[in-house]
């Protein structure tokens, strides 16, 4: 082969080897190129879907705080709005017979809102002089609830409370004998609570009645001794009054709230005539320190009166 023949081939190959050196330079450009598309539209989509979930997710936790607000519970309003005077729950011949030395107009506690709280006591001392005498001590108690947000209802309240009155009349101290029993016909639900209680002025038969109504509250307290000697009176002859009283007490709670007519009203007037007040706001739970313990009042009063 001739040196210009070769030196043509030479050239032609050296020709061919760039073409396809041109053409294969192309292709990966295209096939870079291509694969780049997808690249491109997925993270645009990743982008749109961020920023859309990212709003959907504010959105939606908007509504979320929206539904959690409107459908914040609501508590049922207590049944009762008022209270009844305190002084006037029972009938002149039921205080005649509790306590027949003390008349009819009795001592009405100390209270910034009656129609939450309220009480009435009144006492009764027989003088015999050196026979000794007969002290009767009589305190009706009256404590209603409101439905709120944090206690619950008024009733659920109520009936915590009513438990704890229960308890704490079966728990004074120094007492003996005591006896509980449940009462039928007062209020929702009414309980008994009687004992023996040996003071320096006697010795006194204690008689409690704690009865719950509605979304209020009643507690009765009787008490009787026979002082300077006189005989002690019997605990069955007083427990029998308080439950006819606590009864009475009862009924005029809710004859001041439009529910029958009143059996007690100390100057034998209707305590319907009361017009009940409207149901409160339910946000304000009613709160009353515990009065004295009975036997302790009590003594108090005959120390006084002696």
């Amino acid at each position: 082969m001739s040196e210009g023949t070769m030196q043509r081939r030479a050239q032609r190959d050296d020709q061919q080897r760039a073409e396809r050196a041109t053409r294969t330079g192309g292709l990966n450009r295209v096939v870079a190129a291509a694969l780049a598309v997808p690249v491109m539209v997925l993270a645009a989509a990743c982008s749109s879907d961020s920023d859309s979930g990212s709003g959907d997710g504010a959105q939606g936790a908007a509504t979320a705080s929206e539904g959690a607000a409107s459908a914040a519970p609501t508590v049922q309003a207590a049944a009762y709005a008022a209270l009844p005077d305190s002084c006037r729950t029972l009938s002149k011949k039921t205080l005649k017979d509790l306590v027949p030395k003390g008349g009819t107009s009795g001592k009405e506690g100390t209270s910034s809102d009656t129609a939450a709280r309220a009480s009435c006591s009144w006492s009764s001392l027989d003088n015999n002089g050196v026979d000794g005498s007969q002290f009767r001590w009589l305190n009706v108690s009256l404590l209603r609830f409101e439905s709120d947000q944090a206690g619950g209802t008024g009733e659920a309240q109520a009936r915590t409370y009513y438990a704890k009155q229960v308890k704490d009349a079966q728990s004074v101290s120094g007492a003996k004998n005591t006896k509980a029993e449940p009462l039928a016909g007062t209020g929702d639900e009414a309980t008994v609570v009687r004992y023996d209680l040996k003071k320096k002025e006697g010795a006194f038969k204690q008689q409690t009645v704690v009865a719950l109504v509605e979304n209020v509250v009643v507690t009765l307290d009787y008490n009787g001794a026979g002082l300077a000697g006189d005989e002690t009176p019997k605990a069955d002859t007083l427990t029998t009054a308080a439950k006819k009283a606590a009864k009475e007490v009862v009924a005029s709670v809710r004859s001041a709230n439009g529910e029958g007519a009143g059996d007690g009203s100390g100057d034998g007037g209707d305590t319907a005539s009361k017009s009940p007040a409207p149901s409160a706001s339910p946000s304000k739970t009613s709160t009353a320190a515990p009065s004295k313990t009975p036997a302790e009042s009590a003594s108090q009063s005959a120390v006084a009166k002696s």
